[in-house]
């Protein structure tokens, strides 16, 4: 049997829920919480296979009650069951643990699907979300990139990024920096390439991003 903590501030979620698990054979409802700090306790002591943990919770909410358990030594497996479909919240949900990610409005058997999977060892996110964690990797790895970017910059392209950013050409560059216009145009080219961009406007927009200009 896979044993299922349920925790939402809702009675009638809650209720609703134990109905629908407790058709299948394989699994049990063995407690429910209404808040973080409950589901904390009531995981502690009865020690569920699973819990299914709202995410909009009072005293505690569920996203600080994962944090939580996952400190623990025996922590059980936590799908998280929101209304939530922003991937901010499925990403840190994920960062802080969480080994399921469904939608309240998605079929029972989703759920189900979901509960047996985690506790087979397996993640689940709901089909439909995974879309929203790859946008969420991907702009997180962009800015991580952009971050160790902006370090290989030398603290001479920078000063050239920034004038850059104020809209200058390289003859008023090499004006303000008392250089050559042939050395602005070399360390505008290794702007370019460490930036991965192909015209001034991109590298101005980059240094926007990255409070660059001053």
């Amino acid at each position: 049997m896979v044993r299922v903590l349920i925790a939402d501030d809702h009675s009638m979620v809650r209720q609703g829920l134990k109905q629908i698990l407790e058709l299948e054979e394989d699994i049990e409802v063995v407690g429910q919480a209404s808040n973080g700090d409950e589901a904390v306790a009531i995981s502690r002591e009865c020690k569920p296979d699973v819990i299914l943990m709202d995410i909009n919770m009072p005293v505690k909410n569920g996203l600080q009650a994962i944090e939580e358990l996952k400190k623990d030594s025996y922590c059980p497996k936590i799908v998280v069951l929101t209304i939530h479909e922003d991937r901010e919240y499925l990403f840190k949900t994920l960062q802080l643990g969480a080994e399921g990610y469904v939608l309240k409005d998605a079929e029972p058997s989703m759920l189900v699907d979901a509960i047996r999977n985690v506790y087979e060892g397996q993640s689940y996110i709901q089909p439909n979300m995974t879309k929203e964690l790859v946008r969420e990797f991907n702009r997180i790895t962009l800015n991580e990139k952009e971050k160790q970017e902006k370090v290989n910059l030398t603290s001479r392209e920078i000063e050239v990024l920034k004038l850059i950013a104020e809209g200058m050409i390289n003859k008023e560059i090499a004006k303000k920096l008392f250089i050559s216009e042939k050395t602005v145009k070399n360390h505008v080219s290794n702007i370019f390439k460490k930036l991965h961009v192909s015209d001034r406007t991109q590298a101005a927009i980059y240094a926007f991003r990255n409070n660059i200009k001053e």
